[in-house]
């Protein structure tokens, strides 16, 4: 049954958390997502999730298909209860890979493998290249941007969040000529990011050529459901610009705020998150606070929610 104003949404890298979807694999009917994700990437990605480190849990390589497969297999879970189907459907960042997922775009385990790859890709196109991350509070984005514009190097704004929320990318010394100058103009805070390269910035350029590379090897299909991609935050169903905003998405700002502002303005007023964590919700809710939110992270979270929608 198609819901004109639900939206299914999907988290992006930072979600993670040592222990994730361990409630759903000891489910029998479900230990297969986990068995194939192993198989498809080539090793055991499952005692990383369940048991960490954490700091191999971080490795980008490893976040990117760990929050995939969680947000896979709890988005299964639901639907297997709950027979509904969204308006529109969206991911940040990585999460965009898991939306295409649910829109019958992209198979499950090419989207695990393609994130894989990118995680790597990101990674290996910022080496050799002094660089840095920051997250910037409390300031509006237009006064980011025009900063990144007139520094002395390679910056951009990367993640418009929330809209007192983004995140900046790019040279390392840009980056900190940025973060300083937001300072003094008033930002409640300035953050640097512990990352493993300058994501979504011009730095990574090479990225985006590998990841179209590895996509041309997957069997992409037109959307069932729209998709609102990062990069345009307009609704996408055609799979040749599926592929394109991906590659695009890679080295170009995270559109968050006008995709959920989209989404609301076109009559979207609730929103189920599924994956590890809640950020995709608290997002949502700095950006629209009349939006009803739910989120689908543990078994005890997903029952409550089927509980709330099958008399929907």
């Amino acid at each position: 049954m198609i819901k004109k104003n639900f939206a299914f949404v999907f988290p992006g890298q930072g979600a993670q958390y040592v222990g994730m979807a361990k409630e759903f694999y000891e489910l029998p009917e479900y230990k297969h997502f986990f068995k194939e994700a192993n198989e498809r990437i080539g090793y055991d990605l499952t005692d990383i999730m369940f048991e960490g480190p954490e700091d191999e849990l971080k490795k980008t390589h490893n976040t990117q298909p760990a929050i995939l497969l969680h947000s896979v297999v709890a988005y299964n879970y639901f639907k297997d209860h709950v027979d509904i189907v969204p308006a529109f459907t969206a991911g940040h960042s990585l999460g965009e890979f898991t939306a295409l997922v649910t829109a019958n775009s992209l198979d499950w385990l090419d989207a695990l493998y393609l994130v894989h790859k990118r995680g790597d890709f990101m990674i290996e196109a910022s080496r050799g290249v002094p660089f840095k991350m920051a997250a910037i509070l409390g300031l509006d984005a237009d006064i980011i941007i025009d900063f990144c514009e007139n520094s002395t190097g390679v910056v951009v704004a990367a993640n418009f969040n929330t809209p007192v929320q983004t995140v900046i990318s790019g040279e390392n010394k840009a980056v900190a000529e940025v973060m300083d100058k937001c300072t003094e103009a008033g930002a409640r805070r300035v953050v640097e990011l512990v990352v493993g390269g300058a994501f979504h910035s011009p730095l990574i350029h090479k990225s985006a050529e590998w990841l179209n590379e590895e996509m041309k090897k997957c069997n992409f299909s037109d959307a069932i459901i729209p998709v609102i991609p990062n990069y345009t935050a307009k609704p996408e169903k055609l799979k040749n610009e599926i592929i394109d905003n991906l590659t695009q998405q890679i080295i170009s700002p995270v559109q968050w705020v006008r995709s959920v502002e989209y989404m609301c303005e076109n009559g979207i007023d609730t929103f189920i998150e599924f994956g590890p964590g809640r950020v995709v919700s608290g997002m949502i809710k700095a950006i629209n606070k009349d939006t009803n939110r739910y989120t689908i992270n543990t078994l005890d979270d997903a029952e409550k929610v089927i509980t709330a929608f099958k008399n929907i």
